[in-house]
C-alpha cells in the first residue's frame, strides 16, 4: 500500500510538471495588441527615465517620520566621523529601461521568458525603479501564470520573484501604503492570474463536455435514423411483398383461364383488386405515420394489422391457390400491440414465402401460447420439384429476426424434417 501511495504521488507530481498541450496559434490581433502594449510602456519608461531621472515612486532610503505629527523629518546632518548623506538614485540606463518593458511584446508567446527578463531588469534598476517598472512586472507575472504551458513552473517562478522583490526593495517606500510592497503586489497579481487561469480551464472543460455531448447526441440521432429507416424498410417489405405476390399470382391465373373460364378469371381479377386495396391501405398507414407530426394523430388511417386480421390474410392466400389451415389458441388477455403486429408479420412473411417458393403446397398456421410466451408455427408441404427456384435475398426473415429481437423473441426457419419448410417464432407475451 505504501509503495502504491508513493507511485501515486510520483504520478501526480509528473502530471503537475508535464506541460499542457500547445495552444492554438495567436491571432494577428493578439500579437499586435501585445506589441502595442510593449511599445507604449517602453516609451513611457524612457520618458520617465529621461524627464525624471532617479525620481521614481520607490525610494531606497525613505525619510524618517515623526511619530507625533506624522510629518517626515528632515535628514539629520552628518555628524563627526560620519560619511556624507547617501546620494539620490542615479538615472536609469536606457538598456535596462528597454529590458524592463519591451519583452512584454512576447508575453503570450513566451510568457515565462518575458517575465524573467522584465524581473531581472527591474531588480537591476533597483531603487530607481518607477511605477512603469512595477506595472511591467505585474503584467509579466500575470501573463506567466495565465499563458504559460508550465503552470507549476510559472507559480514557482512567481514565488521566487516575490521573494527577490521583497528582499531587493525591503527598505522601499512605495506610492501605496507600506503593506503593498513590490513582493506583495506580485503575489496578488499571481493569485488573480491563478483565478483567471482556473476559470479559463473550467470554461474549456465545459466546452469540451458540451462538444462531447453534441457529438454523442448526433451519433444517437444518426443511429436512430438508421434504425428507423430499417424499420420502415421492413414494414414496406412486409406490406408490398405479400400483397404484390398474391396479385401477381392472381393476375397470372386470370390470364391463363380468361378464354376458357371467364367466371374464374373474373374472380381472380377481383382478388387482384382486393389485394391492391389492402396493399394501398397499409401503405397509406405507413406513409401517414411518417408524415404526421409526433404530437398529432393521423386521421383516417386504419390500425396496424394484428392476429385479428388472420382470416383476411389467409383468405387472400387461399385465393392465390395455396390451401391454408389455421389454428389459433390465445389467452383471454389482449396482446401488447407490438407483439400482436410482430406475430401477424411472422405469419404474413411465412405465407408469402410459401406462395413465392412453394407453388402448389399446402400451408398450416398454428398460433398458441405456453406459459408467458406466444408461439407461432407456419409450415408448408413443399412445392413441386419441377418448378424453378425463385431467387430470394433473405431480407424478409432477417427483418423478422430484428423485429422479434426488440421484444426478446426468437425466430427459427429452415427445412422441415418431413419435407417442406418450417418457420417458428417465440415471443414473450409480456414484452412492451
Amino acid at each position: 500500500m505504501e509503495t502504491e501511495g508513493r507511485r501515486g504521488r510520483r504520478r501526480q507530481l509528473a502530471d503537475a510538471l508535464r506541460p499542457e498541450a500547445r495552444p492554438a496559434p495567436l491571432s494577428r490581433r493578439a500579437v499586435r495588441a501585445d506589441v502595442v502594449l510593449a511599445v507604449v510602456l517602453t516609451a513611457v519608461a524612457l520618458f520617465v527615465a529621461v524627464r525624471y531621472p532617479g525620481d521614481g515612486p520607490v525610494h531606497g532610503n525613505p525619510p524618517a517620520v515623526d511619530t507625533g505629527t506624522g510629518v517626515p523629518a528632515p535628514p539629520p546632518p552628518p555628524g563627526p566621523g560620519q560619511g556624507p548623506v547617501e546620494e539620490e538614485p542615479s538615472a536609469v540606463p536606457w538598456a535596462l529601461a528597454l529590458l524592463s518593458t519591451l519583452p512584454l511584446a512576447g508575453r503570450r508567446r513566451y510568457p515565462l521568458a518575458s517575465f524573467a527578463v522584465v524581473l531581472a531588469a527591474a531588480l537591476a534598476i533597483g531603487a530607481s525603479a518607477s511605477w512603469i517598472t512595477v506595472l511591467a512586472c505585474v503584467i509579466g507575472a500575470y501573463s506567466a501564470v495565465v499563458h504559460s504551458r508550465y503552470r507549476t513552473a510559472a507559480i514557482a517562478v512567481l514565488v521566487v520573484a516575490a521573494a527577490l522583490s521583497g528582499f531587493a526593495f525591503r527598505n522601499a517606500d512605495p506610492m501605496l501604503p507600506g503593506w503593498s510592497s513590490p513582493g506583495f503586489v506580485l503575489l496578488v497579481a499571481g493569485m488573480l492570474a491563478s483565478l483567471v487561469r482556473f476559470l479559463q480551464l473550467r470554461l474549456a472543460s465545459s466546452r469540451e463536455r458540451v462538444a462531447a455531448l453534441q457529438a454523442a447526441q448526433e451519433e444517437a440521432t444518426r443511429r436512430a435514423v438508421e434504425e428507423e429507416r430499417a424499420r420502415i424498410a421492413a414494414e414496406l417489405h412486409d406490406v408490398v411483398t405479400h400483397n404484390v405476390s398474391v396479385m401477381v399470382i392472381q393476375a397470372g391465373a386470370a390470364r391463363t383461364v380468361m378464354d376458357r373460364a371467364p367466371e374464374q378469371s373474373k374472380k381472380a381479377l377481383l382478388a387482384v383488386e382486393a389485394g391492391g386495396r389492402a396493399a394501398m391501405a397499409e401503405l397509406r398507414h405507413v406513409m401517414g405515420l411518417l408524415a404526421a407530426p409526433d404530437h398529432e394523430r393521423a386521421d383516417g388511417l386504419e390500425p396496424q394489422p394484428g392476429l385479428a386480421q388472420l382470416d383476411a390474410l389467409t383468405a387472400r392466400v387461399r385465393a392465390a391457390g395455396t390451401p391454408v389451415s389455421v389454428r389459433v389458441s390465445l389467452p383471454p388477455d389482449p396482446l401488447p400491440p407490438g407483439v400482436d403486429l410482430a406475430a401477424y408479420r411472422v405469419v404474413q412473411e411465412a405465407l408469402t414465402n410459401t406462395i413465392k417458393h412453394a407453388r402448389g403446397a399446402r400451408a398450416s398456421v398454428t398460433v398458441g401460447s405456453t406459459g408467458d410466451c406466444l408461439e407461432i408455427e407456419v409450415t408448408d408441404t413443399g412445392g413441386a420439384a419441377d418448378r424453378p427456384p425463385v431467387e430470394s435475398n433473405g431480407r424478409g426473415l432477417m427483418g423478422l429476426r430484428e423485429r422479434l429481437a426488440v421484444y426478446g423473441g426468437e425466430l427459427t426457419a429452415g427445412p422441415a424434417p418431413d419435407g417442406g419448410y418450417r418457420v417458428a417464432a417465440r415471443i414473450p407475451r409480456s414484452a412492451v
